[in-house]
């Protein structure tokens, strides 16, 4: 009865602080020597694969001069919502820890929020990374009023085969300690490959990459500026059904709604729909720009060669602008910016300004 009495209060609380988070805030800057706490709000990846997870954290250590601090369940595998909930208000509430890294996605997240002390957590604004599930964290932020990052993962990016990306390393290092606007560029080349976590020798090199095609571009007669909301479509699609996370479709007017799909890979029906069931609600008119990241179009599971992964992003592509042409035509639509599941990955301001310039077909973000 006193949990129940407890997480009903801080139901009450978070909706309360997120109907009164009028601003945003962008958390403090880190500085050389500060702590970040590492954690996992979903996944324990750290705990099956903890030699891959210490290629990650030394990294921090190494590159950026941070000191990791890891929690008690960081490699706990199982461990209960509420466990991992305790995890991140200490994190937040630790005068000491400056920033929090998720070590990985999942798939529960969303039960992890309604453990959360939003109290906290809004009194104690702290840069937070994640991406994939952790769409749920920023989200939850996002309605707090705190900018917050997505992208980074001790596993994925910082353990990266052949060691991470400059592109990613640089756009952390901005989210970490700098306060300027960046342009976003296309890179030379992606992967959709992955290496095998059991076998840590096979992030000796790097993954074969696929040649940059470039950025499409729809409706690119204008610029638009605006907040940025949005992330994973799979987990934004879990909320809605939850209908307890998601702010009045007012909320997000003139924001920037920038998305990407996960490792499973969902199917261009599937894409439409989850985007036609965000139009039934008046939500995607919202947004006067759309950026889409390019699709992860292989998986152990669906080892597509390189003409079925350009036909499967292509096909993504497609049932994006079929949504956009019922429910919201006007918007300024670009598809294929890298800051989803493919390689390398971005590091993007969530709550954040973004300016998409259709005119001169650039992005740039404020960090």
């Amino acid at each position: 009865m006193i949990g129940r009495r407890r997480a009903r209060n801080r139901g009450d609380e978070y909706s309360f602080l997120m109907n009164h988070a009028a601003t945003f805030h962008i958390p403090p800057k880190l500085q050389s020597g500060d702590r970040v706490a590492i954690v996992s709000p979903s996944w324990a990846g750290a705990g099956v694969f903890p030699d891959v997870h210490d290629i990650g954290v030394n990294v921090l250590r190494d590159e950026f001069d941070l000191v990791p601090v890891e929690y008690p369940t960081t490699r706990q595998v199982g461990a209960s919502p509420e466990s991992r909930a305790r995890d991140l208000n200490a994190a937040f509430a630790d005068p000491e820890i400056r920033a929090v890294m998720a070590v990985i996605g999942g798939s529960d997240q969303i039960t992890v929020l309604s453990h959360l002390d939003a109290h906290v957590i809004s009194s104690n604004p702290k840069a937070y990374f994640g991406y994939s599930d952790n769409t749920n964290i920023l989200n939850y932020l996002w309605n707090l009023g705190v900018v917050s990052y997505h992208g980074g993962s001790t596993l994925v990016h910082l353990a990266r085969p052949g060691g991470p990306h400059r592109a990613f390393i640089d756009s952390l290092r901005h989210a970490l300690f700098d306060e300027g606007v960046v342009e976003v560029t296309p890179l030379e080349a992606f992967t959709d490959l992955q290496p095998s976590w059991e076998d840590p020798s096979t992030l000796a090199s790097p993954l074969a990459t696929t040649p940059e095609a470039g950025w499409h571009w729809h409706n690119e007669g204008r610029v638009v500026s605006g907040r940025t909301w949005g992330g994973n479509l799979e987990i934004l699609h879990w909320n809605l059904a939850a209908n307890r996370w998601i702010l009045p479709n007012e909320a997000y007017a003139g924001s920037v709604l920038m998305l990407e799909t996960s490792e499973e890979m969902p199917s261009a029906d599937e894409v439409f729909r989850m985007l036609r069931n965000m139009g039934e609600r008046g939500l995607l008119a919202q947004f006067p720009a759309v950026v889409f990241a390019k699709a992860k179009a292989w998986s152990p599971s669906a080892p597509l060669g390189e003409a079925q992964r350009d036909a499967f992003r292509l096909d993504q592509e497609a049932a994006v602008l079929r949504a956009l042409e019922i429910y919201n035509p006007t918007a300024l639509f670009v598809y294929g910016p890298d800051f989803g599941h493919t390689d390398p990955q971005y590091v993007l301001p969530y709550g954040g300004a973004m300016t998409v310039d259709g005119l001169t077909r650039r992005i740039s973000v404020q960090y």
